[in-house]
């Protein structure tokens, strides 16, 4: 699963300016509503019950919230570059400013978990993390997230 055929182009949010962990995914939830008319309350909601579980937030100032929701047709990416890092309860305790919110439909299972490990896979490469923290252009951003590369783990 490549994320070309997941992120819209509408999906990207390069300065997002929120001070709280509530506020980013309130943000996220708006964008998909925009995106794919879901329900925004239901999303954030969604999103807000998976981090009681544990925090989505992967460490080196990454974090991919993601969740499951009724009606999706399928899979959907948002990403959103934080002006100003903020505080997100991540495993390294570091605060997040890069984030990729995954939904998924509800019976989605592997497409879910293969979306979820290919958006670890890429983001775990540092010199994209590096340019993704360095634009600030909603283009060159998609650009970026949505150009293959090559990936020797994924062979």
């Amino acid at each position: 699963m490549e994320l070309i055929d997941i992120l819209l182009k509408d999906c990207i949010v390069a300065c997002g300016k929120v001070t709280s962990k509530r506020q980013l995914l309130q943000l996220l939830a708006q964008k998909a509503h925009e995106a794919v008319g879901i329900d925004t309350q239901k999303t954030f909601e969604t999103l807000m019950n998976r981090e009681k579980l544990g925090s989505t937030g992967l460490g080196s100032g990454i974090a991919i919230p993601h969740g499951k929701i009724a009606g999706l047709e399928k899979v959907l990416a948002v990403f959103v570059r934080l002006e100003n890092p903020i505080e997100f309860d991540a495993v390294d305790d570091q605060p997040v400013n890069l984030v990729m919110m995954l939904l998924a439909p509800e019976g989605a299972g592997a497409d879910h978990l293969k979306a979820l490990a290919r958006v670890a896979r890429l983001l775990r490469t540092e010199s994209l993390v590096e340019q993704l923290r360095s634009s600030r252009d909603c283009s060159e951003l998609h650009s970026l997230l949505t150009t293959p590369f090559e990936d020797s783990a994924a062979a």
